[in-house]
This record gives C-alpha cells, sequence and structure tokens, in this order.
C-alpha cells in the first residue's frame, strides 16, 4: 500500500513566532522524498505535523485526499508509521515487543499477536540484523540499535506513509546505507529528514530544501543541490558532480574556502 501525500500552505505559529510558512509539498505514491536543510530549518517541526504530535496553525496535510487533522489516532496509526529523532527508552519491553507494537492499530484491543503478525515481526528483526537482540530490553540497547529497532517497528506497521527524522542518527555507515535501503524498498511513500546531503542525493527521489522555515528549493537532488544554494542556505563552498557509478550527484565540501 501506498499513498500520496500533500501539503498546501502549511504553517506553525507558537508563542508568536512563525517556525514553518506556507510549505507546499507532494509526495507521490511510492516516492522517497527528503526534507534538508541547515539545524533550526523547521525540518523536524514540518514532520511532527504531519504525523501529528503538533497541530498546524494554517493549511493542510493530506493523505491521499484525507485531512490527516482530522483523522482519529487508530486509523492515523493504520496509515502513518513514524520513526522519531527522540524516541524514549525508559519502558521496560523487549526488543520483539518493541517491533510487535508495529501491530497494534490493525487489532482490537488485546487481541493477541496472529501467526501472521509474529511471522512478520521475525522478519523485520532479521532484515534489520537485529534477531539476535530480540530478547533483550529496549533500554539496554545503544542508540543505534534502538533506532534500527524502531524502524523495524515501523515497517511492521506496513503504513502507506512512512515519516522517518534522521532515520541515520547513531547508526555507522553500514547500518545507514541498508536503512534508507529498506525504506525505498518498503514500498510505502516515505517523508524524511536527512542531515546528510550526499545519502539524500543518492536515496530520495526529490528533495525538499528548508531555510527559515520556508522551502527555498524543490526538485530532484541533481537540480537542487548546486554550489549557488549551499552557500546561500548552509554557507559554506562546495563541488557537486556525477559521481561516476551511481550517477547521483555528490557534494564535495571546499574547507577554507569562502562561499561565492
Amino acid at each position: 500500500m501506498t499513498a500520496a501525500l500533500t501539503l498546501t500552505g502549511l504553517g506553525y505559529e507558537t508563542e508568536g513566532r512563525a517556525l514553518l510558512t506556507g510549505i507546499a509539498l507532494r509526495a507521490e505514491p511510492g516516492q522517497t522524498v527528503g526534507v534538508v536543510g541547515p539545524n533550526g530549518s523547521g525540518k523536524t517541526t514540518l514532520l511532527r505535523c504531519v504525523y501529528g504530535t503538533l497541530r498546524p496553525t494554517a493549511g493542510r496535510a493530506l493523505l491521499d485526499g484525507d485531512d490527516l487533522l482530522v483523522l482519529g489516532a487508530r486509523e492515523r496509526a493504520r496509515r502513518v508509521a513514524t520513526v522519531p529523532q527522540d524516541s524514549p527508552a525508559e519502558f521496560e519491553l523487549t526488543v520483539r515487543e518493541v517491533v510487535a507494537m508495529g501491530r497494534s492499530p490493525h487489532k482490537r484491543f488485546w487481541e493477541p499477536d496472529s501467526a501472521a503478525d509474529t511471522a512478520l515481526v521475525a522478519e523485520a528483526l532479521e532484515r534489520l540484523a537485529i534477531t539476535g537482540l530480540a530478547d533483550r530490553a529496549f533500554p539496554s540497547l545503544s542508540g543505534g540499535e534502538r533506532q534500527r529497532a524502531l524502524v523495524a517497528r515501523a515497517l511492521v506497521q506496513r503504513p502507506g506513509l512512512l515519516v522517518l527524522d534522521e532515520p541515520t542518527n547513531h547508526l555507522d555507515i553500514r547500518y545507514q546505507m541498508e536503512i534508507l535501503g529498506l525504506v525505498r524498498e518498503a514500498g510505502a511513500t516515505a517523508l524524511l529528514a536527512l542531515h546528510d546531503l550526499n545519502l539524500a542525493a543518492y536515496y530520495c527521489d526529490r528533495l525538499y530544501v528548508l531555510a527559515g522555515g520556508e522551502v527555498v528549493a524543490s526538485g530532484a537532488p541533481g537540480e537542487v543541490l548546486t554550489p549557488s544554494l549551499l552557500a546561500e542556505v548552509y554557507g559554506v563552498a562546495a563541488e557537486v558532480s556525477v559521481h561516476p557509478a551511481t550517477g547521483a550527484p555528490t557534494v564535495t565540501y571546499l574547507p577554507g574556502r569562502r562561499p561565492d
């Protein structure tokens, strides 16, 4: 199942300060869409407005034409899976139990796991290379291990839309690539915030660049990632070339050189 996400005029204001203004974004069914930008640009606020921990103060967020703001919590959980940037680790559940929570929106309260649920959980544990951690207490895991467990939970949820805020945090490069590869293969539409522009360029179909809570550029990675944009938005000098093996744009930063 995949879904189309459409944001129109989305805004968020708190204490008289606008954190997002007039956000327009479209993720087509099955696309992987990246949100990039410097710290404080509004990436996490935008994702929170999409997955529901913040309520936008302007605009609309539609999933296949349905207003996300009026969907009940259970219906939203069936259709949208989230991996937040920071997740509490104090709940005393095993990794297997945390991953199995992804099936909860699809069942009645206290309904036991079916054989199909158990198989989905086992598959996700294996795909994220955490089968050996299945019986460990979630709080005992490292940051990277917790992140992989939360991605497994999201995949088990089988949503139409995956929303991931810095899903590669705390991970070494091998697991960064594996997780982003799994996101692309999951079959769901994906909206993710990323810091690493080269990972964003390789794994995302489309990028939206935020600065000061506004979209300042959007399009295919090769259209968006230019030396002039990196100078304007990030304040860095960089060269952008096409990688000979992957064909993706590759950003090389130029330390010590002032941006043009």
